[in-house]
């Protein structure tokens, strides 16, 4: 225990989250090509599941360990439903009519449509971890430690440093981690919504690193997607934070 922070709730979360998570990232069992055989919706979606499975998984161990001891604030739907739901549905209509080409020989927009929703549950999935439980366990100290200790777990929780990348790729990417954890964590702030950091943790998944859409859309579309889709964001959660002021003046 370091003072407001438990240790103990950060380690059982993290073992929980890189030793399930890997499993399936790094296809240890060999269970991919198995699952290959499933139609390819579902093949798709319990894909998504399983890589995300043990962020989640740890996080609502780690949260209900947490909510013992003190209140937490960032939920699913945060202090709006309405908005979180809006921010939601953006991306995946954009990504629909778009579409997304693939390696299945499903229509583009079927698969948009699939990839996205696939993607976007992922995206709850590791946030409920990042920002529902360890955003919340160290909000107690100081704003620069704390995005740099989230980015750093979240860094160590990819294990990019077992994988082929160079040391430049490793550097890189754990800064990415860093900024992307004071970034999301902003809109976690003013929002409380898991969701509404989702949609955030998307568009810097199709831009970068998602294996379901990036090949699929090419780079105009991808500024498209990010464009359309981080301006209407923006202005909603303007609108939210307004609303979360009158809310707290009216009480």
């Amino acid at each position: 225990m370091i003072g407001d922070i438990n240790l103990k709730r950060i380690l059982v979360f993290l073992i929980i989250a890189i030793t399930i998570s890997n499993i399936f990232r790094f296809d240890i069992f060999e269970l991919k090509s198995e699952l290959e055989r499933l139609p390819t919706w579902i093949f798709i979606l319990t894909s998504v599941l399983l890589e995300g499975s043990g962020v989640i998984i740890g996080a609502l161990i780690a949260i209900s360990l947490l909510k013992k001891k003190k209140k937490t604030e960032i939920t699913l739907f945060g202090t709006s439903k309405s908005k979180s739901l809006i921010m939601l549905t953006i991306p995946i209509v954009i990504l629909t009519i778009i579409g997304v080409k693939n390696d299945f020989e499903l229509d583009a927009h079927l698969y948009g449509f699939i990839a996205v929703i696939g993607t976007l549950i992922y995206c709850i999935m590791e946030e409920y971890g990042w920002r529902g439980y360890l955003q919340e366990e160290l909000k107690a100290i100081k704003s620069w430690q704390k995005y740099l200790i989230i980015g750093f777990l979240w860094y160590l929780w990819h294990l990019t440093f077992l994988t082929k990348a160079t040391v430049g790729d490793n550097l890189f990417f754990f800064g990415m981690m860093v900024f992307g954890s004071w970034g999301i964590g902003q809109v976690a702030e003013s929002t409380k919504s898991i969701i509404a950091c989702a949609c955030f943790h998307l568009v810097i998944q199709i831009m970068m690193f998602n294996a379901l859409i990036k090949n699929g859309i090419n780079g105009t579309e991808k500024l498209i997607i990010f464009g359309i889709s981080v301006v209407l964001w923006f202005l909603i959660i303007k609108k939210w934070e307004k609303q979360n002021t009158i809310t707290k003046q009216s009480t």
